[in-house]
């Protein structure tokens, strides 16, 4: 039987191995960390007492991919569909409005659709520039900063989807996720909440199926190096070469700047900003489970039961630059605070137990050169594939990205 080794067990190169699997073949996963699921992975957090997620991803039920991967292995038990609704909090002046898409493909641009005081022509004018954006063109650029729905719709949007500020994000990404999503109206724009946490819907129950089959997963075996010219021939990892037979393949699932220090003929996307992210214990906060926040340092609140997370994007470009954990967490406190009171609760006087998490590098490059820059799934070699959301399949970093690309690459290992 030929083999297949994949490279990465994080959420692309788990989807790969699933379906590599699937059609017979003899899959090992190489991980170089000591923990599966890259950044859809869950643990327990000590300090808190909680389970939390490596990182918050909104899904939203128009991720047809994603949604389709948890009912392969068992994990959409795990999901909940919410309305298509989302809160605003703008923490300047304490303004609340909510986000109601409604019906159809104009249904984005109905009025419970839009920001308080964004007239229909004028979104609808923005929306169409975005939508004729040239290529290379930034999401600033494509729009004009300062319109009427820069601060309450394109701003938060950018930062949200592509972690970055709008005059550099790629417009062609930010178009590609709405047109997917919200300018199909509310039933391709209703989010997805994983209320247990994204590791027991997206990743343990894929690590269970993979191990049933017979999959070997080998954690701490980073892959230093791939040799070979016209095909992959060996995978250099710290525990000795692998050699691959004819008839082997492999798919490449790893974050961009690794795949370009083990591809450096391959042109990748280089790394991406910062994402910061506070997560506190919060016992009856009566907060909403997502929160868009304005006006203050964090931009999106998640909340699962006791847990308040809220999430800054670009964070090399917000209030929390240079900041130690203790000051990071206050800022963010302060934040939480603000959103408690705001809907009705009481928020401690001291911080609850909190942790502050910090992932430099979060997403590629997603200005417009990085974009430019992406390729995959074919490599320069027959038979190695690449995998990531970081690979071209024409959506930013998101974790429906992340699906189709391992779908795609182990569709043509398969085919190899």
């Amino acid at each position: 039987m030929s083999r297949a080794f994949v490279i990465g067990a994080g959420l692309a190169g788990l989807v790969a191995a699933e379906r590599l699997s699937a059609a017979g073949r003899d899959v090992t996963i190489l991980e170089a960390s000591p923990k599966a699921g890259g950044r859809c992975r869950s643990y327990r957090d000590e300090r808190l007492g909680q389970l939390i997620d490596n990182g918050n991803h909104l899904i939203l039920s128009a991720n047809r991919a994603v949604l389709g991967w948890a009912r392969r292995i068992g994990g959409a038990d795990a999901l909940r569909e919410g309305e298509a609704a989302f809160p605003f909090l703008d923490l300047a002046d304490g303004r609340r409005w909510t986000v109601r898409p409604g019906r159809g493909p104009l249904g984005s641009l109905a009025a419970a659709a839009r920001p308080p005081g964004v007239g229909r022509a004028a979104l609808l004018r923005e929306v169409g520039r975005l939508l004729l954006a040239r290529r290379g063109r930034t999401v600033a650029a494509a729009v004009g900063a300062g319109g009427p729905a820069w601060r309450a719709f394109w701003d938060p949007m950018t930062r949200a989807v592509l972690n970055e500020d709008p005059e550099e994000g790629d417009a062609g990404l930010l178009r590609a996720a709405m047109v997917r999503s919200f300018a199909k109206g509310e039933r391709a724009a209703r989010p997805v909440f994983a209320p247990g946490g994204l590791g027991p819907a997206l990743i343990d129950p894929a690590l269970a199926l993979l191990a049933g089959r017979g999959v070997g997963t080998r954690l701490r075996t980073p892959v230093t190096a791939i040799h070979g010219g016209g095909r992959a021939e060996t995978l250099e990892t710290r525990d000795g070469p692998i050699p691959l037979r004819p008839g082997d393949v492999a798919v490449l699932a790893v974050p961009s700047q690794h795949a370009a220090s083990l591809l450096p003929g391959i042109p990748v996307p280089g790394p991406g900003r910062t994402i910061a992210n506070g997560h506190f214990l919060v016992p009856a906060h009566g907060l909403p489970p997502l929160l868009a926040l304005l006006g203050g340092t964090a931009h999106w609140l998640f909340a699962r039961g006791d847990v308040v997370s809220v999430t800054v994007s670009a964070a090399e470009r917000s209030p929390l630059d240079g900041l130690g954990r203790e000051e990071a967490l206050a800022r963010l406190w302060s934040d939480v605070a603000r959103a408690i009171r705001a809907h009705g609760g009481t928020a401690p006087d001291a911080m609850p137990a909190a942790r502050f998490l910090r992932e430099r590098a979060a997403t590629f490059d997603q200005s417009p050169t990085g974009a430019a820059r992406r390729t995959g799934p074919r490599t320069d070699r027959a038979n190695l594939f690449l995998a990531g959301d970081h690979a071209a399949t024409g959506l930013p970093a998101t974790l429906e990205g992340a699906v189709l690309s391992g779908e795609r690459a182990a569709d043509l290992a398969l085919r190899a």
